[in-house]
């Protein structure tokens, strides 16, 4: 039979216990590394190419180079809105991305093959109707939509990535 004292003392042991398992317990996490602390910090692109071009011997800052974007080489991750008129087509290069904003569109295509409705799911062709709102995409160049015929209004057409107006 436990007297009161062993007791007592087994109860004070199992609390020296759990409290030194608490205390290693969170020197342990501590030490692990948290992103964005000093032991494991978050840094940007340019302060790593920053930091190879020091190493390298090539100075201070860099500049990435900014292409000029022109009708037919857009930068692939910039979305640009480009209003289309009556009788224009524009003409995507392959991947490149369009949402229809406003207006009435139809797709343009050169081949049997159509343009990809990511949105719906299904496949554009010739003449179809591009749906507003709708994400689609061009596999391939020499397609792309026009304003529907008999409309006198234009098009405002959210692009990403490469095109030219015919």
């Amino acid at each position: 039979m436990m007297t009161k004292r062993k007791y007592f003392a087994a109860i004070i042991s199992a609390c020296i216990c759990i409290g030194a398992g608490s205390i290693l317990s969170v020197k342990v996490n501590s030490a692990s590394t948290t992103p964005g602390t000093t032991d494991d910090p978050v840094v940007t692109k340019s302060y790593v190419d920053q930091q190879i071009q020091k190493a390298l011997g090539g100075g201070g800052t860099t500049t990435n180079p900014t292409p000029t974007p022109s009708t037919s080489e857009q930068n692939s991750n910039e979305v640009k809105n480009v209003s289309l008129k009556p009788g224009e087509i524009l003409v995507a290069d392959a991947g490149t991305e369009f949402i229809v904003r406003s207006g009435n569109a139809v797709i343009y295509t050169e081949d049997a093959n159509g343009v990809a409705d990511l949105t719906a799911g299904v496949d554009l062709l010739n003449g179809q109707a591009a749906p507003k709102n709708h994400l689609l995409s061009f596999p391939r160049d020499g397609r792309g939509i026009q304003v529907k015929p008999g409309q006198t209004n234009g098009l405002i057409v959210m692009v990403r990535g490469g095109y030219t107006i015919k």
